[in-house]
């Protein structure tokens, strides 16, 4: 079963014009349901059902075609991102070095767990693979700001910086 957000859609008229403008010329593409997905995930920064809809209808095909393509690709994410996207790397290196305590220390700290978003739509949280900072391990990032070498007890600092 498909992961919901408990955040509300709030795409915009803007958002989706856009989309069916660029839906528009994908349409006659062979194999143009990839770059349609990709730039409706670009406009809306997720891909919600009502967003697959819309790309469904604009490109001819159904429902079920678009989301098996959503669901199968690790790029697609049909759980919006927060204002502050947290990154928890659980690669080797990292994970041998505590990054799972990181992580449920930003999961007890935010009361949501990998792969959710807060209520408030500030913050989302994402356990990661390798993200090559192997010597800083081990790394969490807030958007672009990595930070390495932490422990748990460096998360409630490192999130007071976003609030």
């Amino acid at each position: 079963m498909a992961k919901t957000s408990g955040v509300p859609f709030n795409g915009t008229k803007e958002q989706e014009e856009k989309l069916r403008a660029k839906l528009h010329e994908l349409k006659s593409v062979q194999g143009g349901l990839m770059p349609a997905l990709q730039e409706a995930q670009e406009i809306y920064g997720y891909l919600p059902k009502e967003v697959q809809i819309i790309v469904a209808e604009e490109l001819g095909l159904s429902l079920s075609e678009v989301y098996g393509v959503v669901s199968f690709y690790s790029q697609f994410t049909i759980v919006p991102k927060g204002k502050y996207k947290i990154g928890v790397c659980l690669g080797t290196a990292c994970y041998v070095k505590g990054s799972g305590d990181i992580l449920a220390e930003v999961e007890k700290v935010l009361g949501i767990s990998a792969g959710q978003i807060t209520s408030d739509a500030k913050f989302s949280i994402d356990a990661t693979r390798c993200i090559g900072c192997c010597g800083l391990a081990p790394v969490m990032t807030v958007n672009d700001d990595v930070y390495g070498r932490i422990t748990p007890k460096d998360v409630n600092g490192i999130l007071a910086k976003y609030n």
